[in-house]
């Protein structure tokens, strides 16, 4: 049996090691300079105005609601195609959450679908205060559309393109916010680039960044513009709201600005290693995942979709077979709406329709930069084995 091939695992090459280790040298292994050089080198690369860099993409999302002003008595409408977190966001506001289908082809938030939604949510007076589109495996929504409705309807964009980093969409990088508000990437280990643990948030507005900077730090300001009265001297600070610890360390911020060196070679090996499974697998009874012309993805997972009625196994035993060959597939995702808590809120099984049909059928396998073109084969291979094979 082949060593365990994971879904998804982050590469630290010899420099990533050292700059971390410079960092812990150095006087400052939290709210230091290492801070700001990865904030600037984040936007530099998007495109943006601003980054600021957090300890989650959970923590982003959250903070990015907040200095949007969601509150309570409004509305956030999100992907039920997404990790939980792109929901909890506007309840740990105070605000009530509801979802968008997906589009059957993106899985993405599908522009049809939110149309709708739009048009009968202004007939009754209920329209979201802020849309969270997820930019879901690395490929970006269709901002020009989101954009263009929320010129219409009146609500904030906040990217979650926590899949995106190296993305493009158009002629621009995914983080621009050149249709949005703000935009959250995440550097979790699985993603493109990494932390460790950690998120930036990007935005083209000097109020929404002001109101970022406070909020990540308790909502402290040692800034005097923004003081209420005259600082008492050199160590006086102010809270100005109820802020939060959500800070990154310097020696995260050095792990990631040395990864960022490396963002393109490794979108690239991910571009290369999906193209190849889309040739490996012309032939399956599944379907491969579908590119937005618009789209330039950054493949933070590669996605298939089993043709059930083709095979003679169901959608469980693919995957535990899978498993059993060491093969680390996994399922992106789970639609918000089913999950119990969201279940006691009020949603219901078939209420998303595209998203619940995509979760039956959906097998992340795995992509990530050190995968080799053995490994691939492997799992091309075995997935053949299992498909072409009657469950036991």
């Amino acid at each position: 049996m082949n060593a365990y091939i994971p879904y998804g695992k982050q590469d630290i090459s010899q420099e990533d090691i050292e700059a971390v280790i410079d960092v812990l040298r150095s006087p400052w292994i939290t709210q230091g300079p290492a801070i700001d050089r990865f904030e600037r080198a984040v936007a530099d690369e998007c495109g943006a105005r601003y980054a600021i860099a957090v300890s989650s993409a959970t923590a982003g999302l959250h903070l990015a609601c907040l200095a949007a002003e969601l509150g309570p008595g409004d509305k956030l409408w999100t992907s039920p195609n997404t990790f939980v977190a792109s929901a909890n966001c506007g309840l740990y506001c105070g605000a009530k959450v509801d979802f968008v289908d997906i589009d059957p082809k993106t899985y993405n938030l599908s522009i049809a679908a939110l149309e709708r939604k739009l048009a009968e949510a202004e007939k009754r007076g209920n329209l979201p205060k802020i849309l969270v589109p997820v930019h879901f495996a690395g490929q970006s929504c269709e901002m020009a559309a989101i954009g263009e409705l929320s010129q219409r309807y009146g609500f904030r964009i906040v990217e979650d393109a926590s899949h995106a980093i190296g993305a493009r969409y158009g002629d621009r990088p995914v983080g621009s916010c050149q249709y949005s508000d703000l935009a959250v990437f995440s550097f979790h280990p699985v993603k493109i680039i990494t932390t460790g643990e950690g998120a930036i948030v990007l935005t083209n507005r000097e109020d929404l960044y002001q109101k970022l900077i406070r909020l990540r730090t308790h909502g402290i300001t040692r800034n005097a513009d923004f003081m209420t009265e005259e600082s008492h001297g050199p160590w006086y600070y102010q809270q100005l709201e109820l802020g939060f610890n959500y800070r990154l360390t310097d020696i995260q911020a050095a792990l990631g600005s040395s990864q960022l060196q490396r963002l393109q070679t490794f979108v690239n090996r991910r571009r290369f290693l999906a193209e190849r499974y889309h040739q490996l697998l012309a032939n399956f009874p599944l379907t491969r995942p579908w590119q937005h012309p618009d789209t330039q993805s950054s493949w933070h997972l590669y996605v298939i979709r089993l043709n059930l009625e083709q095979i003679e196994r169901t959608h469980r035993q693919v995957f535990e077979a899978l498993r059993a060959a060491n093969i680390g597939v996994n399922l992106h995702y789970i639609p918000v709406h089913t999950q119990p808590y969201y279940q006691q809120l009020g949603f219901k099984w078939g209420q998303f329709p595209e998203a619940e049909s995509y979760y039956r059928e959906a097998i992340s396998i795995p992509l990530y930069y050190g995968l080799t073109e053995a490994e691939q084969d492997y799992i091309v291979e075995t997935l053949a084995e299992v498909l072409s094979n009657r469950a036991s």
